[in-house]
């Protein structure tokens, strides 16, 4: 049985950008790249969609979607480097509004305004948690419901959430077009 894609996979090994890095030392590093080619696994799982398709729900009664997704992961990315991390809490949380749940609904159809818009908020929080990440400490301790917690398991869960969505992009994508793999 033929995979679409290629022979199964996503890209080509030779062409996927999650395998350009080279080697990492380091936990830093180590953690650092894990959450990178998660954060690029959730791009390519979206790559070449229309709105229509971005915003097809999964299964009935789950409302999640690839351009849910991708919202909901600009919320995670703000509420834990600018909201946690850098101890802004007075930043409104993205997506607060119950009937937005947390990201994944919207209003009306999905349109190429509301998919730009999505990747914006996206990449802008993605480079801010970058810059954040350059000059913070794994070892800093951050309150977190009044729990100390280090950044180093923030980015561990960070990881988690990231892996366990791109494991519903992918299962989401396959049923769109029947891409999957990677």
């Amino acid at each position: 049985m033929a995979h679409p894609g290629y022979d199964g996979s996503w890209l080509p090994q030779d062409q996927d950008p999650r395998n350009q890095a080279g080697p990492v030392r380091g936990e830093r590093d180590t953690l650092i790249g894990y959450l990178e080619a998660y954060r690029t696994t959730l791009e390519l799982k979206c790559q070449d969609l229309t709105p229509a398709q971005l915003g097809t729900r999964s299964v009935p009664p789950s409302n999640m979607s690839l351009l849910g997704l991708v919202r909901h992961m600009a919320r995670v990315e703000q509420s834990w480097f600018r909201r946690v991390i850098e101890e802004r809490m007075e930043i409104p949380r993205m997506f607060a509004d119950d009937r937005l749940d947390a990201g994944f609904s919207w209003d009306g159809e999905p349109d190429e305004a509301l998919v730009d818009e999505a990747w914006t908020l996206w990449r802008d929080e993605v480079d801010h948690a970058r810059t954040v990440l350059e000059r913070t400490d794994l070892d800093k301790v951050v309150d977190v419901h009044g729990e100390p917690i280090e950044v180093r398991d923030i980015l561990v869960h960070m990881i988690e959430e990231y892996a366990r969505h791109c494991g519903h992009a992918d299962l989401i994508r396959e049923c769109i077009d029947g891409r999957a793999g990677q």
